[in-house]
C-alpha cells in the first residue's frame, strides 16, 4: 500500500491511497473461510458449502469491507505520522468507475483542507482593555433597599397607600366601561409601584372592595402586565388594554430598618457594625458578581484584537463542502453560503486558539480536572444552602466526570479559564472602570 499527499496550493491538497492486492489478500481469505464455516445455505451441509458459492455470493461485500477497513487506518494514520495539520475531516473524491468484481488493485483520493500557516503574534505591546465594572452610590443604593425589603415585615392597612401591594380581579373593559365579550379575565397581584405617579396618586384610599380603572398608561414602560396576569404579549397588545380591577386584598410591605438587626441578618451576627461598613461590604459584592462578566468581555476582545492583527486565508470551497456533510443533519449548501462569512471568523479563531495552546504547552491534566469538579460541585451546593457532613467530593466529582458530554463541557471551561490567564499574563492590559451601564453600552458595541 502507498500512501501520499499532493499540494494543490498552500490551503489544499489531495492525499492519495493505492491498495495492492497483496494488502487484502490474506484477510479477505479468512473472512471467506470463516463465512464457509459459517454459511447455512439450503443443499449443503454447515462448513461444506464450495468455497466458489461463497466467493460468489459474499466476495464482493467481504472485499468492500476489508478495504474500506484498510482506507479507514490508512488516512488517519498518514495523518498523524506526517502531522499534517488539517481542518475539518479528509473529504472522499467520489468514484464511479470501481469495478469490485474485476479489479485487485484500488485507487483512492481524498480532498485536504489545510491549516494556514502565520506567525502567532503575542506579546506585552499588544494593549487589550479589561473593564472592571464599579458599583456607584445608586447601585448599592438598590442593594441596600433590596435587603430592607427582603427583610422586611407585612402589614395590612385599611386603604391603598405607599408600598402598598394590590390583589384584585382584572377584568377587560371598553372605553364606555363594559365588560369586553370574551375578554381578558384573571386575579392577579401587582405592587403599587409597578403603576406611574399620577396612576398610584388617583387610586391613593381606595379599600378593599372598591373598584378603579388602569390602563395602558397607568403602568410604568419596564413593567410586563402580560407576565403578571399570565397571558401571552401578543394577546395584551390585540385587547383594549383597559381593566377595570376590583380589589379583594391589600397588604403592605414595610421595608426593615437599616441598622444592626438588618447588618446581621444580611451578613451574621456581628460581622458588620456600621452603616458605613454595610455600604462597602455591599459595594464589593456587587462588583465580585461582575468579575465573570469582565472575565467574558475581555476574552472578546482578545479574541477581536488577535483576528485583526492576525491576517491568513481559509481553504474556503473545501470547508464549504465539508460542512455539507460533517454532521447527521448537515447544513444544505445555500444555507452554507449565506452564513459562511458570518462563521470564518469563528473558524479563524478556533485555529488562532489552537495554535496558542500547542505553541505554550497549555493543557489540562486529569488531577486538575477532578480538582475543577470538586469546586464545581461545592459551588453548585453552596448555592442551595447544601452542604452534607461526611461529603465524598473526590467520588462525586469521578462520576460527574463518568459522563462523557459532561467531562468534555467541564475540560473546556478548564482549558478556557487557563487560555484567560494567559492572555491576562502575556499581553498588556489596561484596566478601565466603569460603570455597569457604561459595561452594558461596551458590550453591545461587539
Amino acid at each position: 500500500m502507498k500512501v501520499n499527499v499532493q499540494k494543490k496550493d498552500d490551503l489544499n491538497a489531495v492525499l492519495t491511497v493505492a491498495i495492492e492486492e497483496s494488502d487484502y489478500r490474506e484477510k479477505l481469505d479468512k473472512k471467506l473461510k470463516d463465512y464457509r464455516k459459517q454459511a447455512n445455505i439450503p443443499g449443503f451441509r454447515p462448513g461444506h458449502v464450495p468455497a466458489g458459492l461463497i466467493k460468489k455470493q459474499f466476495g464482493k461485500s467481504a472485499l468492500i469491507e476489508e478495504v474500506n477497513h484498510i482506507l479507514q487506518h490508512a488516512v488517519y494514520d498518514h495523518i498523524q505520522e506526517e502531522k499534517l495539520d488539517i481542518l475539518g475531516n479528509p473529504l472522499p473524491v467520489e468514484q464511479t468507475d470501481i469495478d469490485w468484481d474485476a479489479q485487485s488493485e484500488f485507487t483512492f483520493d481524498y480532498e485536504l483542507g489545510l491549516a494556514p500557516e502565520f506567525e502567532l503574534k503575542i506579546n506585552a505591546r499588544t494593549k487589550v482593555p479589561f473593564h472592571k465594572v464599579v458599583a456607584e452610590a445608586e447601585m448599592v443604593d438598590r442593594y441596600i433597599n433590596d435587603y430592607a425589603r427582603r427583610f422586611g415585615s407585612m402589614s395590612y392597612p385599611e386603604a391603598v397607600e405607599e408600598n402598598a401591594i394590590l390583589k384584585g380581579r382584572f377584568t377587560e373593559v371598553d372605553k364606555k366601561g363594559a365588560a369586553v365579550e370574551n375578554g381578558i379575565s384573571t386575579e392577579s397581584t401587582i405592587a403599587l409601584d409597578a403603576l406611574t405617579d399620577k396612576a398610584a396618586k388617583a387610586i391613593h384610599g381606595t379599600k378593599v372592595g372598591d373598584t378603579f380603572t388602569l390602563d395602558k398608561k397607568s403602568f410604568k414602560d419596564d413593567f410586563r402586565l402580560a407576565g403578571v396576569l399570565q397571558i401571552e404579549e401578543d394577546v395584551l397588545n390585540n385587547s383594549s388594554y383597559r381593566f377595570e380591577v376590583e380589589l379583594t386584598e391589600l397588604s403592605k410591605l414595610d421595608p426593615a430598618e437599616i441598622n444592626q438587626d438588618l447588618f446581621d441578618k444580611v451578613f451574621g451576627e456581628g460581622t458588620i457594625t456600621s452603616e458605613e461598613e454595610f455600604r462597602a461590604k455591599i459595594k464589593d459584592d456587587a462588583e465580585r458578581v461582575f468579575v465573570g462578566d469582565s472575565d467574558r468581555k475581555f476574552y472578546q476582545d482578545v479574541r477581536d484584537k488577535l483576528l485583526d492583527k492576525l491576517k491568513f486565508d481559509l481553504p474556503e470551497t473545501f470547508l464549504k463542502k465539508w460542512m455539507t456533510t460533517a454532521s447527521e443533519q448537515p447544513m444544505p449548501a445555500d444555507e452554507i453560503e449565506e452564513k459562511f462569512p458570518e462563521m470564518k471568523d469563528d473558524m479563524r479563531w478556533q485555529i488562532i486558539e489552537n495554535r496558542v495552546i500547542r505553541e505554550n504547552d497549555i493543557k489540562v491534566e486529569h488531577e486538575e480536572l477532578v480538582e475543577f469538579t470538586k469546586q464545581i460541585v461545592l459551588q453548585q451546593m453552596a448555592q442551595y444552602g447544601q452542604m452534607p457532613e461526611g461529603l465524598d467530593l473526590d467520588k462525586i466529582a469521578h462520576n460527574v466526570l463518568g459522563n462523557q458530554e459532561e467531562a468534555q463541557r467541564i475540560n473546556d471551561q478548564l482549558f478556557q479559564q487557563k487560555l484567560l490567564e494567559f492572555f491576562k499574563n502575556t499581553f498588556k492590559v489596561e484596566e478601565k472602570e466603569v460603570t455597569y451601564e457604561e459595561f452594558v453600552k461596551a458590550v453591545n458595541k461587539n
